[in-house]
């Protein structure tokens, strides 16, 4: 109920406007019963994020079990971009939630540090663990750098997920240049050849 209120004062007023008096009204509660859960507004958001994270996570999860076999590392990286990338209203709020947040801890110190980048970190070592499945199963290259290649993927997404909300990209097109980065990552087929297929890549 408190997350709830705080995402419509977000949404209504945008993140500036967030207090915890604001979501105590909006909740119908006591200002004293949000500062019993949160005894900050820097530790609210950080719970509204944590909670978006989980819902994109289980998202994702979702668009892979349709499969009937375990997909493929790069039909889990594609389900991944459709769900980090703003192609929906759920991962809309998500990506817009995020980047308000990051704008606006760059002027409230107490809304920056480690929770405010944990969440890309994670989404980050994940992508690292996915390449690095591909490429022991022969999808991806022998010669790449999961590591490095997971922390530009992740820029990617984040660069074309903001161009996405202002309208400079559309949803497909931001799609196809992250396909055309896996094309780069991925060994080059014989004619006739089918590509390899890596374990369970369902997310943790």
């Amino acid at each position: 109920m408190i997350l709830d209120a705080l995402f419509a004062v977000a949404a209504r007023q945008g993140l500036h406007a967030v207090s915890l008096r604001a979501v105590a009204a909006e909740a119908g509660i006591s200002l004293r019963l949000v500062q019993y859960y949160f005894e900050t507004k820097a530790g609210l958001m950080q719970a509204g994020l944590d909670r978006l994270e989980r819902e994109s996570n289980d998202r994702w999860t979702g668009r892979l079990a349709p499969a009937p076999d375990a997909p493929d590392t790069r039909a889990a990286l594609a389900a991944l971009f459709r769900e980090a990338l703003p192609t929906d209203p759920q991962s809309r709020a998500f990506h817009h939630m995020w980047m308000s947040y990051a704008v606006l801890a760059m002027t409230e110190p107490d809304l920056a540090g480690p929770g405010l980048v944990a969440g890309p970190n994670r989404l980050q070592t994940r992508i690292a663990a996915i390449l690095a499945d591909g490429k022991e199963a022969g999808m991806f290259r022998a010669d790449i750098d999961v590591d490095a290649e997971a922390g530009a993927l992740l820029g990617l997404i984040h660069g074309l997920g903001t161009a996405m909300l202002v309208g400079q990209q559309k949803p497909a097109a931001a799609l196809a240049h992250l396909e055309r980065q896996l094309d780069r990552l991925c060994v080059t087929k014989k004619p006739g050849e089918n590509p390899p297929r890596a374990g369970n890549q369902r997310p943790a």
